[in-house]
């Protein structure tokens, strides 16, 4: 058959922070060929798919990704030579068959990933379709709405803020076009802003700015004044997103926090919990994702009982992209929506099943990049694929992270007037 795999390899690489990563290239029978290259993340949760790491000091201080290569090249290569690529669920489980583990430490998440997602690409050219229609479908037409990161702080800059990630998002746009704008005018008015107030201008890991405000709540109204000089609506034209990623503050990952970089002091799971209450009367915030630790999950069921109906409580950390933990959640109705990492799981089937679970239980996905990212697309058609309306990608900076809002405008104008666009 022409859509069967005729060839597979793996080669090293280099991600958004010089770390090594996986590039992998598949060959089908009729000479398609396709590539994929993976992220990488910093804040990560302890039950996340392991991504393998050489431990050899003398290379890249010990983060080659020379074993992760060897096993796409010598072990799970040959094991898909002749399946049909079309057959995504197959090829996973076939990987997932020759790993044999819970958490893909055998062969390596970024292994088992760069092959899943570039074979997903070379089904796609095989059978002429754009990646989003051959993932999501002849009715796969909705542009997410872009959560933008325009202030880091915690495990993703060195500066004296503790929540992550705040971020710009378009919610009374139009349509995407008009959505990137308005933030990405609100990036540079906000440049602006930080430089008159003597403060540094350079950008964390996903792009956004980093500067040593004097408190997480002086950041909020900066943000606030930065939307308002653009031109726009704060709650109206632009709502602001958080991820606190509290793990990253967490001394037990359960109940006790310190907020560390700002020196706000140590704090328990009901004073975060108040904070965001207050946070959430006054700021136009619509989604808050992991405002508390991994294992915090008492935590996480009170904040959302308390303002779920408000907002969208995502988890991230808590949930690792995999249906054993988002089941749970919903069951104890610990949350309202996920945060979707590819390489949190580890392969494209399993990624879309979490989105299947969300989908089913009514509940919101947030389709994420990680801080660790390359100049890889995937992630937008994926985004446009799954339907949900959402998408973490990073800053109006950093060319890894523009690449994917460039290619969302590209789909965007292939799909002209069917284009669909809400939050």
């Amino acid at each position: 058959m022409k859509d069967t795999i005729s060839d597979v390899r793996g080669m090293e690489i280099l991600d958004s922070r010089g770390n090594p990563t996986v590039r992998v290239f598949v060959e089908l029978e009729d000479g398609t060929t396709s590539s994929a290259s993976v992220p990488s993340g910093a804040s990560t949760g302890e039950n996340e798919a392991i991504e393998l790491r050489d431990g050899d000091q003398e290379r890249y201080l010990g983060k080659g990704v020379l074993k992760a290569v060897g096993n796409v090249n010598t072990i799970i290569g040959p094991a898909l030579l002749g399946m049909s690529a079309t057959k995504q669920i197959a090829v996973d489980t076939r990987m997932l068959e020759l790993d044999g583990t819970d958490n893909k430490s055998n062969l390596g998440a970024n292994a088992i990933l760069g092959v899943s997602m570039a074979v997903a690409r070379a089904a796609a050219i095989s059978c002429r379709l754009p990646l989003y229609r051959y993932l999501g479908g002849a009715g796969a037409r909705r542009i997410p709405v872009p959560a933008m990161n325009i202030i880091n702080g915690g495990a993703h800059a060195d500066n004296s803020v503790d929540i992550q990630e705040f971020m710009a998002v378009p919610v009374g746009a139009p349509n995407f076009s008009e959505g990137l704008r308005y933030i990405a005018e609100t990036f540079h008015i906000l440049k602006k802003l930080l430089k008159g107030q003597g403060m540094a201008t350079s950008v964390g890991d996903e792009g956004g700015f980093a500067p040593n405000l004097a408190s997480n709540e002086a950041v909020m109204e900066t943000i606030m004044e930065a939307i308002d000089k653009a031109g726009y609506v704060p709650g109206q034209d632009i709502a602001i997103s958080l991820d606190s990623a509290a793990s990253s503050f967490s001394t037990d990952l359960t109940s006790q926090y310190d907020l560390k970089w700002s020196g706000g002091g140590k704090m328990t799971s009901e004073d975060l919990i108040e904070m965001a209450r207050k946070w959430v009367e006054k700021y136009p915030i619509v989604s808050w994702e992991d405002p508390l630790a991994e294992n915090d999950w008492e935590g996480f069921r009170k904040l959302t009982a308390l303002v779920g109906d408000k907002i969208d409580i995502v988890g991230d950390d808590i949930f690792v992209t995999n249906t054993q933990y988002i089941a749970r959640g919903i069951e104890e109705k610990t949350a309202n929506s996920v945060l979707i990492k590819l390489n949190q799981i580890g392969t494209v089937s399993e990624s879309i099943d979490a989105v299947r679970m969300c989908r089913d239980a009514g509940w919101r996905y947030f389709i994420s990049h990680r801080s660790g990212e390359t100049e890889d697309t995937f992630l937008a058609d994926f985004a446009v694929a799954m339907d949900g309306g959402q998408l973490k990608t990073g800053s109006a900076s950093r060319s890894e992270r523009i690449a994917k809002y460039n290619r969302l405008l590209e789909i965007e104008l292939e799909l002209g007037g069917l284009a669909s666009y809400y939050w």
